[in-house]
């Protein structure tokens, strides 16, 4: 199992997931900022402004409120960070020789209580990454294969040591 891995980052709990894809980074950067492909495995529909200050929208996630943040960065095909409630999510990519990429996936938490729950949901968002950028998309991370992934991968979080206790939203 995926496990993320608990750490601070400028003070604030963060949880942080690596990757590495056997595809160019143009490939994984269309994978995590092409709002067409993010419906593949982000939890939420999205829409970005593509520039430093721009509004990103979130919607359509049967657990979570519609809402909108702020692009922190946008430097294709390197780095997109952006705001989501009181949280941060930073993806940066570089390159591993000359056809991989390496996806670094930063939670900054607004609650050091959602650690193992965020982990939990990114390990399982990032599974479903994974089959989009192999070309073989799965069901989304909303599917029932990922759902019944979520469950084992939040107490496999918790039994790591990553903080608990945050409040899980119930299944639609």
């Amino acid at each position: 199992m995926d496990l993320g891995c608990f750490f601070e980052q400028d003070g604030r709990p963060a949880v942080r997931f690596e990757r590495v894809y056997p595809r160019p980074p143009q490939r994984v950067w269309r994978a995590v900022s092409d709002p067409a492909e993010l419906a593949f495995w982000f939890p939420s529909r999205v829409t970005v402004e593509p520039q430093a200050g721009g509004v990103v929208t979130f919607f359509g996630d049967p657990r979570l409120a519609d809402m909108s943040g702020r692009v922190l960065a946008f430097e294709p095909p390197r780095r997109l960070a952006f705001t989501w409630g009181g949280d941060e999510l930073h993806l940066t990519l570089e390159p591993v020789g000359e056809a991989a990429t390496r996806l670094v996936l930063v939670n900054v938490l607004d609650d050091r209580s959602a650690a193992a729950r965020n982990a939990a949901g990114w390990a399982v968002c990032l599974g479903e990454l994974d089959r989009a950028v192999a070309d073989r998309p799965g069901d989304g991370p909303h599917g029932l294969a990922a759902a019944a992934a979520w469950r084992p991968s939040y107490e496999a979080h918790l039994a790591a040591g990553l903080p608990g206790g945050a409040p899980v939203p119930a299944a639609p």
